[in-house]
């Protein structure tokens, strides 16, 4: 016990052989000393993970069919580029599939790379995009009458980020939600009062 207890640290397979080599024992086996190593509480230092820094034993190693040991049918069960088997299959929506978003926007999925979250555009923001050019860095699309079903490009207009919470609600106006007649006033207010932080943050 006390050899075994100095020298747990080793690989289980050498750790069985040189205790059986050493005592003449042909009763062991690795299984029984890696259940006695857990049951002792006795720590190898090894997670069973790959750390940083450490190089995979088959990294870069090809695996042809019917060489090296290997089945012939090996590459049956292996994953193909750009394959898709399982769940994901199920749930694959095909690009230009449509969907509403969880906010009422009718989105497109656009393409299958990555990052996941940029496969889906809002349907305004792509039809604006196509009859006036990439949407500037900092803007958002505001719809114009409320309709957010209504994805026709003059429905939706460009607006600075800042300025939607003087949209709504945050300000004690709700845009979205105004009579018709109170949506430009609105617009038009919220317009000002932005251009006047602005000016008031260079003048600091």
């Amino acid at each position: 016990m006390n050899w075994l207890r100095d020298n747990a640290d080793m690989v289980v397979s050498d750790y069985c052989r040189e205790f059986c080599t050493k005592f003449g024992r042909e009763d062991v086996y690795p299984r029984f000393l890696h259940a006695l190593r857990k049951r002792k509480g006795w720590k190898t230092g090894r997670t069973g993970c790959f750390e940083k820094g450490m190089t995979p034993v088959n990294k870069g190693k090809r695996c042809p069919p019917g060489k090296g040991g290997r089945h012939p049918n090996a590459r049956k069960t292996q994953f193909k580029k750009g394959g898709i088997t399982g769940a994901a299959a199920e749930k694959y929506k095909p690009i230009g599939t449509e969907r509403f978003s969880k906010e009422g926007y009718l989105e497109r999925k656009v393409h299958d790379g990555l990052p996941r979250q940029s496969r889906w555009q809002t349907v305004q923001k792509i039809r604006w995009e196509d009859a006036n050019g990439q949407l500037p860095v900092g803007m958002a699309l505001k719809c114009i009458n409320g309709d957010r079903l209504n994805t026709d490009p003059s429905n939706w207009e460009a607006v600075p980020r800042a300025m939607l919470p003087r949209l709504n609600g945050k300000y004690g106006r709700d845009y979205d939600h105004a009579p018709t007649e109170l949506k430009p006033i609105i617009m038009a207010t919220a317009k000002l009062e932005h251009r006047a932080r602005e000016v008031g943050a260079r003048k600091k």
